[in-house]
């Protein structure tokens, strides 16, 4: 089996329940924070829409720097509705997935480097970023946003098994 085949399915399965949770997400709480140090629920949503970029990006390129030389990633725009929310997180799902599905076992395997200010973080197959790097990022951030429904009395969604508010 070629080792596209065998990522999709945990992709398709991640990104439904990411989708899933980012339809919940409160708009009109979008300033709230449950710290001073922490990102609001509106730009931890926005964050988390946005994260599927840097799978394509992963996917298309050799390497990213996240501080390069002369200015930063520029920054998508914030969006503060439910369904600019969605489009931009189906843009990215799009955009990744068809990536995934379109690569030969030589491009999941080619080594990709992480960079800041042009100092290598770290150096690992394309296939190991995507699971390593991409899905856990998505993952954590998900986690973190079912922790800010809970907070705002939103239900949460069933992922893994049933919530507090769903059974399955």
């Amino acid at each position: 089996m070629p080792i596209n085949e065998s990522r999709l399915p945990e992709l398709d399965q991640e990104l439904a329940m990411t989708r899933k949770t980012l339809e919940r997400v409160p708009m009109d709480q979008f300033d709230w924070k449950p710290h001073p140090k922490s990102f609001s629920l509106g730009e931890l949503a926005n964050h988390l829409s946005r994260l599927l970029w840097w799978g394509a990006e992963t996917m298309k390129t050799e390497s990213l720097d996240l501080a390069p030389e002369g200015g930063g990633i520029k920054a998508p725009p914030v969006v503060r509705t439910t369904e600019a929310l969605l489009a931009a997180f189906d843009e990215g799902v799009t955009g990744f997935r068809g990536a995934v599905e379109g690569a030969a076992d030589e491009d999941l395997l080619f080594p990709w480097t992480l960079f800041r200010g042009g100092q290598p973080l770290f150096t690992l197959p394309r296939v190991v970023v995507i699971r390593n790097t991409i899905l856990n990022h998505i993952i954590h951030h998900r986690g973190q946003l079912t922790v800010y429904l809970r907070m705002n009395d939103v239900p949460v969604p069933a992922l893994y098994g049933p919530s507090a508010d769903e059974r399955s």
